[in-house]
C-alpha cells in the first residue's frame, strides 16, 4: 500500500513553504487567476464529457482510481464537465473552478488530456480525507509544438517499463515529443526483419567502457556483456502507448555515420568491408556507411521502410552528427561519386547522402530530421574539413546542438524548422555543476534577437539523455530528475510567465510524487 502513494496522498506531507501556494503546477499555466473558495470531493466523483474525449477520460479515470482510490464515474449532472469549442485553438483549454463545480473547455483531445493534467495536480488533501482544488479560472495553451525528451538505448538498453514510466512522467508534463534514439556504434536496438542480424549480432558487446578517460590514457571496463533490443511488437505497444498520452515517439536511426553496430552485422556496408566488432568504448568512431554503394542504399531503404512501418509520428531523425571520412577519403568508389555527382569535399558527399534519403523519406510521407551537421557545416574541432557548397533539402528539419548561435539563426533565416538543443543548456548527461537547474529553468530555445516573422520555423526544444556512463535507471533518474521539469516549463511557459522561485516551491509537491513511484532526483543540497 504504501508504494502505491501518489502526489496526491503525499501532498500533506509537504513543507510549510510549499503549503503556502494551492497552484503548485508544473508547467505553469500561462494564465491562471485565483478566487475565493474551493471544490471538494472524496470517493466518488461525477463527470459530464463529450463522447470524443472519451480515451482521455478512460485514462484519468485510471489515475483517480490508482492515485486516489477515488472513482471517477460518468453523469449526466456530474460537477466535473468537459465540454467541446470551437474557439480554442488545438492543445489549448480553459478550466474554471468554484465549490460546486469544475468545467474544463477545449477543441481538441490534447487540450482535454492537458487541463486534465492541471486538474491532476491541483488536488491536494486535506485532514479530513477529503481532495481540495482552490478555485480559479485558467487559460492555457503550450508555447513551442515540439517539447521533447530524448533517451539514448543505444549505449545502455533501458528496456519497456522503463520507457513506459518515462512516458507517465512526460504526460504528467505536458511533454509531447519522445525522441528515442535506437541505434548507434555501441547497440542496435530495433528489430529490422530484412537485416537479422543487425540485432542478432548488433544489439550485443563484450563489455563497456566504465567512466570518460582522457586520450591516450587507460580506460576502464566492466567486463561483462550488455545487449537487447525492441522487437516490432514492443516498439509498436510502446507507440501506442505514448500516443495515449499525447505523445509523438521519433525514432533515431543514425547515418552515414556512428555505424559501427551495423557494420559489425554487416561489414559491406563500410568502404572498408573489414570485420570489427560491436564497441564498448565511448566516443566517435571511424565506421561509416559506403554511401556509394547501391546496395548501402538498399539496405538503407529497407531498415527505413520498416521503422516508417512502426512509427505513425511522420518525422524520422537520421543523427548525421559527427561523421569522420576516413573511410570515404580512402574510398575509390566514393571518389568516383565525387566526380560524378561533381562533389568538391567530404561534406558535399555527407549533404548529397542526406538529401537523397530525404527525398526517400518524403516521397512516403515522412520528413527527415537530423543533428546540424546535416547543413554541412563544420562544428567540430577536431575536424579540418571545409564548409559543404551543397544545399540541405528545405523540407528538413535541423536539429540543433553544436556550434555558434549564428548557425541556428542563419537555418532559420533560410526557411529550416529548427528545434534548439543546443548541448551546452539542454545534455542531461552533462553534470549538475555545468547545467544546474536554475540555467535549465532559464534556457530559451529562441535567440533574443530573431526577427519575429521566423519565430514560426523555431518548434522547439529537446532535453537530451545520452547514456555513456549511465549504466543503472537510478543514474539515469539522478540526471533527468528534477531537470526535465525546467525544461517542460520551458516548452509550455511563456518567458514572461516564468518564475524560477514559484518553480522550486510547486518542485517540492513533485518530489514527493517521485518519492512515491521510486524515482531518486538529484538532491537539493547538491544542486548549486
Amino acid at each position: 500500500m504504501k508504494k502505491a502513494l501518489s502526489l496526491f496522498i503525499l501532498m500533506i506531507l509537504i513543507t510549510a513553504a510549499t503549503a503556502q501556494s494551492n497552484y503548485n503546477i508544473i508547467p505553469y499555466p500561462n494564465s491562471l487567476i485565483p478566487k475565493e473558495g474551493s471544490f471538494r470531493f472524496k470517493k466518488e466523483l461525477g463527470i459530464t464529457y463529450d463522447k470524443v474525449f472519451s480515451s482521455e477520460i478512460d485514462l484519468i479515470k485510471g489515475i483517480f482510481k490508482k492515485e486516489l482510490f477515488t472513482t471517477l464515474k460518468y453523469s449526466d449532472n456530474g460537477p466535473v464537465i468537459v465540454k467541446k469549442s470551437k474557439e480554442l485553438s488545438d492543445g489549448a483549454y480553459r478550466i474554471d473552478i468554484n465549490n460546486q463545480k469544475i468545467v474544463i473547455t477545449t477543441n481538441s483531445k490534447s487540450g482535454c488530456f492537458y487541463a486534465l493534467q492541471t486538474v491532476r495536480q491541483l488536488i491536494t488533501l486535506k485532514s479530513d480525507g477529503t481532495y481540495e482544488i482552490s478555485a480559479c479560472t485558467i487559460d492555457d495553451s503550450p508555447q513551442f509544438t515540439w517539447r521533447a525528451f530524448m533517451l539514448d538505448e543505444s549505449r545502455h538498453f533501458k528496456g519497456s517499463k522503463i520507457v513506459k514510466k518515462m512516458l507517465d512522467q512526460m504526460a504528467l508534463l505536458k511533454m509531447n515529443v519522445f525522441h528515442w534514439h535506437l541505434t548507434d556504434d555501441q547497440g542496435w536496438r530495433i528489430e529490422i526483419k530484412s537485416y537479422p542480424l543487425l540485432t542478432e549480432v548488433g544489439a550485443w558487446r563484450e563489455k563497456t567502457q566504465l567512466k570518460y578517460a582522457p586520450k591516450d590514457t587507460p580506460r576502464e571496463y566492466y567486463n561483462y556483456p550488455h545487449g537487447g533490443y525492441y522487437t516490432q511488437d514492443e516498439i509498436k505497444e510502446i507507440v501506442e502507448y505514448a500516443a495515449k498520452r499525447h505523445i509523438m515517439v521519433v525514432p533515431e536511426i543514425e547515418m552515414p555515420g556512428h555505424a559501427t553496430a551495423a557494420v559489425a552485422s554487416y561489414p559491406w556496408l563500410s568502404s572498408s568491408n573489414q570485420n570489427i566488432s560491436v564497441t564498448g568504448d565511448f566516443g566517435i568512431f571511424k565506421s561509416t556507411y559506403n554511401v556509394a554503394d547501391e546496395r548501402v542504399f538498399t539496405f538503407l531503404t529497407k531498415v527505413l521502410d520498416e521503422v516508417m512501418a512502426l512509427f505513425p509520428s511522420k518525422v524520422i531523425h537520421i543523427g548525421g552528427d559527427e561523421v569522420k571520412y576516413d573511410e570515404w577519403n580512402a574510398s575509390r568508389e566514393v571518389k568516383e561519386l565525387m566526380e560524378r555527382e561533381n562533389l568538391k569535399s567530404p561534406s558535399d558527399v555527407q549533404v548529397f547522402f542526406v538529401n537523397r534519403i530525404s527525398r526517400y523519406i518524403e516521397e512516403r510521407g515522412f520528413r527527415m530530421m537530423g543533428w546540424n551537421e546535416i547543413l554541412g557545416k563544420n562544428v567540430h574541432e577536431w575536424s579540418t574539413v571545409e564548409n559543404s557548397q551543397q544545399t540541405l533539402a528545405q523540407n528538413s528539419i535541423v536539429h540543433f546542438w553544436k556550434g555558434e548561435p549564428a548557425l541556428l539563426k542563419e537555418a532559420l533565416e533560410k526557411g529550416y524548422d529548427v528545434v534548439n538543443s543546443n548541448h551546452w543548456d539542454t545534455y542531461l548527461d552533462y553534470t549538475y555543476t555545468r547545467i544546474p537547474l536554475e540555467k535549465a529553468y532559464n534556457f530559451s530555445p529562441l535567440p533574443d534577437d530573431i526577427d519575429p516573422k521566423l519565430t514560426k520555423h523555431l518548434l522547439g526544444l529537446g532535453c537530451q539523455m545520452w547514456s555513456e556512463y549511465i549504466p543503472k535507471v537510478s543514474d539515469m533518474y539522478r540526471q533527468v530528475f528534477p531537470r526535465i521539469a525546467a525544461y517542460a516549463e520551458v516548452g509550455w511557459t511563456k518567458r514572461e510567465n516564468k518564475d524560477f522561485l514559484r518553480f522550486t516551491t510547486s518542485l517540492e509537491v513533485l518530489k514527493r510524487h517521485w518519492d512515491s513511484i521510486g524515482i531518486t532526483y538529484y538532491p537539493d543540497y547538491l544542486i548549486k
